[in-house]
């Protein structure tokens, strides 16, 4: 069964999501990568406004290609999810419930996921052009000096992710590996 969820979502839905759920996710989405973490949480660990409402946001990890004339976003595939480990516990704790990405997260991020309620959503690596149809639109909300990787807000339908941590800390990866070693006995 797939599940359609709506972003931003609170803790309860991000609750409700178990590892291996396949999801159509449609909303609002963040674009950040490593960069523009490490001036989110500059921010936070000043005190200061962040340049989106991190409660209940989902931050998609990608750094778009431009589009062409008749393209809402070039090619927006994941990138590599653990390059946001240093920052993702401290956006945890201030609201954010999920993240798409592709890739191993540390033990720091899940145990911040199980004590916030947040959730980790994997997206298709080599698959950009295809992501990137299911946004409808993309607008650069902060930090344009980092080129393709400013925050962008983008507008997602039918996104198709695969929920890779839960907020229990099950992960589809660990349990994939154990189900294969069980099969090979």
């Amino acid at each position: 069964m797939i599940k359609r969820i709506i972003a931003p979502f609170d803790p309860d839905t991000a609750r409700s999501l178990r590892s291996g759920d396949r999801v159509l996710l449609s909303g609002v989405v963040y674009a950040a990568r490593d960069a523009a973490h490490l001036r989110l949480t500059q921010l936070a660990e000043k005190g200061e406004e962040l340049p989106l409402p991190i409660k209940d946001a989902v931050i998609y990890y990608v750094g778009p290609t431009p589009g062409k004339p008749d393209q809402v976003i070039g090619s927006a595939g994941p990138t590599t999810s653990y390059r946001m480990d240093a920052y993702s516990p401290a956006l945890i704790k201030l609201g954010q419930t999920g993240m798409i990405g592709k890739g191993k997260r540390s033990p720091e991020v899940v145990a911040a996921m199980r004590q916030y309620g947040a959730v980790y959503f994997g997206a298709v690596g080599g698959a950009g052009a295809l992501l990137a149809q299911c946004v409808e639109s993309c607008e650069v909300i902060a930090y344009d000096d980092l080129g393709a990787e400013a925050i962008r807000s983008l507008v997602v339908r039918d996104m198709p992710l695969t929920v890779i941590i839960d907020c229990e800390g099950n992960d589809l990866y660990e349990q994939g590996r154990s189900e294969y070693l069980r099969q090979q006995q």
